[in-house]
């Protein structure tokens, strides 16, 4: 039996030997691919659950790499925040390769070993920088998600998913130097790369110029990871061009774990003294999060491609997480800690949907989704219901967090951002309620077609399966993950107590 100080080691492992042995497995029978990525994501959720179940009942835990002691050598520790995170990555990550297989095989038929391989060491680096205790560590994962996320959208069909992936490394590798050089400086000022350990040296020396540099870096590099208005500008064509699959994963963890790594460093590393108190970092990332907010809600609504609409809302959905920090009370934190939760369930399901369709019809032109209520009735209730969440309906777990984002800005007297927050709702409104209305309520009746290679072939009314009939949905193993998701934003909303008792602790640790 492992004990479970050794938990924090295992979920990076376990993704990690898994990247290793796809490619070995995948020379026998390219099949095995898929059944190792879910064994292995699977095997990451029950850790992840385990080790968040320990931090509830016993405290932080904290494991020592090669048993050096920090802060000599790298410490992996885990706390209420990135435990929590934990629980979130891994279950997404195996909804997602549960829903990648039939998804894969149909966008990206000859690449289903490699597409496998990156994907579960994209999984390993997102697992490792919630994790890791070690600045530099950190680093070190924000690389191998990074080349795994370059890598993975480069594989889309077209050509504009190799500009894409072009652009997102351009940027990425500017803001690596950016933490790179803010981690250079902070060693140099400390002599430490330890998080717990910088913490308790770093507050004597918040006046030097060499410890605001570093601040500076460190803020400039993960604003481009988390894609804040105006830094976002790799995150929509990204977003747009990757493989159904990838999008998801990308859009419900990659800026999550960003935010994470965002948070962790404002207010564990560098404390709310410095951010909040001594230094305006805190107003200042509130305002360009409330940009965000309306600029990537007025960019959604100008889209006609379904996935393009859903970027842009990510980067209104990212000022959400955002605003909550900027705030920085503990009724605003717990908003944007529990928004990182809801806004991957809701965006992951949504671009779920967004694969559905191409897999089943071939677009995501919305202006092609008319009568797809009547063809793909549950995979549209999804949908649905995922769009009401955004939209933030009572009972949705978007309501949850626009309601205690709401209240902090009251509380704290910023009414324009509370107004920014009730006026996001009403631009959500109408993005999302045009397609449903296509869905629902088509005014003509238009003859859907799938495009393969390019080409436009028309499909009967019935999509016929291989026991003959009609099959006017998607395959279970994509149903059921969008589904599940799905019912979350609705579970979440109406027991939001469940994620709020790990998220009302997380606030009191970060913000005293």
């Amino acid at each position: 039996m492992i004990p479970v100080q050794d938990f924090p080691v295992l979920v990076v492992v376990v993704p990690l030997f898994s990247a290793f042995l796809t490619p070995l497995l995948g020379m026998i029978n390219r099949k095995y691919c898929w059944h190792i990525a879910v064994l292995a994501t699977l095997t990451s959720f029950l850790i992840s659950t385990s080790l968040l179940n320990a931090v509830m009942q016993n405290g932080r835990i904290s494991y020592w790499l090669g048993n050096w002691e920090p802060p000599w050598g790298i410490e992996y520790a885990i706390d209420y925040l990135n435990a929590f995170v934990l629980v979130l990555v891994s279950f997404i990550s195996v909804a997602v390769a549960i829903y990648s297989k039939r998804s894969v095989e149909s966008e990206l038929p000859e690449k289903i070993v490699p597409f496998y391989t990156i994907y579960m060491l994209l999984i390993t680096g997102l697992l490792g920088i919630t994790v890791t205790g070690d600045v530099f560590n950190l680093y070190v994962f924000l690389e191998i998600t990074s080349l795994s996320a370059y890598a993975l959208i480069a594989v889309g069909k077209k050509r504009e998913a190799l500009v894409a992936s072009y652009n997102y490394l351009i940027l990425g590798t500017i803001s690596a130097t950016f933490i790179l050089l803010g981690i250079g400086y902070l060693y140099m000022a400390t002599g430490s790369l330890n998080m717990a350990d910088l913490a308790q040296r770093l507050p004597q020396l918040y006046d030097s110029k060499v410890i605001l540099c570093a601040l500076a870096f460190f803020m400039v590099g993960l604003s481009i990871k988390v894609a804040l208005f105006p830094l976002h500008v790799w995150l929509p064509d990204a977003y747009t061009h990757a493989p159904s699959a990838v999008s998801a994963i990308l859009a419900a963890t990659a800026t999550k774990v960003g935010a994470y790594a965002m948070i962790r460093v404002m207010l564990t590393v560098f404390r709310p003294e410095l951010i909040v108190e001594k230094l305006p970092i805190a107003d200042i990332l509130s305002w360009f999060a409330a940009l965000a907010i309306i600029v990537g809600s007025a960019l959604a609504i100008a889209q006609s491609d379904i996935k393009r609409m859903l970027a842009y809302s990510s980067v209104a959905q990212i000022g959400y997480i955002m605003l909550g920090v900027g705030i920085a009370t503990k009724l605003s934190m717990t908003g944007g800690i529990i928004h990182i939760l809801n806004h991957a369930l809701m965006k992951c399901s949504l671009f779920l949907v967004a694969g559905a369709v191409v897999y089943r019809v071939g677009t995501v032109n919305i202006h092609e989704y008319e009568g797809l209520g009547k063809k793909m009735p549950l995979t549209m209730l999804a949908f649905t219901v995922a769009a009401f969440s955004m939209i933030g309906v009572p009972g949705t777990v978007g309501f949850v967090s626009k309601w205690y984002l709401v209240l902090a800005a009251i509380h704290e007297g910023e009414w324009i951002f509370a107004a920014v927050l009730i006026l996001s709702s009403l631009l959500m409104i109408v993005y999302f309620w045009r397609i449903i209305e296509k869905i629902y309520f088509p005014k003509r009746e238009i003859h859907h077609f799938r495009k393969e290679d390019g080409i436009s072939r028309q499909l009967p009314d019935g999509i016929a399966t291989n026991g003959g009939g009609e099959e006017r949905e998607i395959p279970y193993t994509m149903l059921i993950p969008t589904l599940t998701l799905a019912l979350l934003c609705v579970v979440f909303g109406l027991l939001a107590f469940l994620p709020l008792s790990v998220v009302e602790l997380i606030s009191e640790m970060l913000v005293r």
